[in-house]
């Protein structure tokens, strides 16, 4: 309240001293982007980097949300464009999020609700349709397709559109394709996979999901990650043998305790991948010396979302272990083009 009083009082001053405020923290903010104490390369047949299969000498890529710029995002349109519609190019890991439904079931949706990916506003004239309202049956009516374009034209829109692969799909539908893709292509998949609930739903879709790695044996190839803390923490106390990328804090943590070169082996980390934006918020997270000090503690790093040309060659030369893209095609060409 007296800061109020002060800033209503003092207009000039309080914006001059918020305005210097802004420019020391976005100085700091360039700091610590710029200054990370360089790390000794990575030793590729150390043990420590042997023990974690998920950290590479050559990029693995990841379609991220089974490759949104190729297909409608999530859906099974996506998977089969990554891997019926393509001789030219292969993925290593399937990226996609995960909702609880109403009846329990877990559904491929990255956002909150459907209204930004499907129809239901426009054609169903419902707003804020989150999953765990609905059931299974009730989800698989909406277009999953609508606001997806190539070039600017809607071609999951009209009477001629064809819909069949743009519903929603089930956890145990894309595990049960993808088998059968793992055997056409004779390579193994890897997941990452993301809860987007939180509190008990989060926990709950977490056992869900849990129990169907086991159930798929896939759990070794499995990184599942979350936003949320708790379920993180649920995650560490009751699904032993899964392998977990690293929360918000975490990587928070692992930051500055490479900033400052603190020897991260007494730290007890519960996970064995980092799963970081390249660059954001001014801090600049995609430095050689970065991901060589997480290979020194046998942590892998992984970089989201990865979609230009200049980008992908730049993680690549520095020694990031996944490249996590919408477009898995053009990192493909990349990354083994030549070879």
């Amino acid at each position: 309240m007296k800061f109020k009083k002060f800033f209503i009082k003092h207009k000039i001053t309080a914006w001059t001293i918020t305005a210097i405020l802004a420019v020391i923290l976005v100085f700091v903010l360039l700091c610590l982007s710029t200054y990370i104490p360089k790390a000794a390369d990575t030793d590729y047949s150390s043990e420590v980097c042997l023990n974690n299969a998920y950290i590479q000498s050559t990029p693995l890529i990841s379609a991220h949300r089974a490759g949104r710029n190729l297909a409608p995002e999530n859906t099974m349109a996506a998977f089969k464009e990554c891997f019926e519609n393509n001789n030219d190019y292969s993925v290593d890991i399937l990226e996609f999020d995960l909702h609880i439904t109403k009846d329990k079931r877990l559904i491929l949706l990255h956002d909150e609700t459907l209204d930004r990916t499907s129809d239901c506003k426009e054609v169903f004239g419902e707003k804020d349709v989150k999953p765990q309202n609905k059931t299974l049956a009730e989800l698989k009516q909406y277009n999953m397709g609508y606001h997806f374009s190539v070039n600017g034209e809607y071609i999951y829109r009209g009477t001629d559109a064809d819909l069949t692969y743009c519903r929603i799909v089930s956890l145990e539908e894309v595990l049960d394709y993808l088998r059968v893709q793992e055997s056409l292509w004779k390579k193994q998949f890897n997941y990452i996979i993301e809860i987007k609930n939180d509190g008990a739903l989060g926990n709950e879709a977490m056992q869900l999901l849990y129990e169907t790695l086991i159930s798929y044996d896939i759990l070794d190839r499995t990184i599942v990650g979350t936003f949320n803390k708790s379920v993180s923490e649920y995650m560490d106390a009751n699904c032993p043998g899964v392998i977990r990328s690293a929360g918000i804090d975490e990587v928070l943590d692992f930051y500055f305790s490479c900033m400052f070169n603190v020897d991260f082996s007494k730290k007890n980390v519960k996970y064995k991948v980092l799963q970081i934006p390249y660059k954001t918020y001014v801090i600049n997270l995609g430095k050689k010396a970065i991901i060589d000090y997480a290979h020194k503690y046998g942590l892998a790093v992984q970089y989201w979302t990865i979609n230009n040309k200049k980008d992908i060659e730049a993680l690549t030369a520095m020694g990031a272990d996944a490249i996590i893209t919408d477009d898995p095609k053009l990192a493909y060409n990349l990354i083994h083009g030549n070879r």
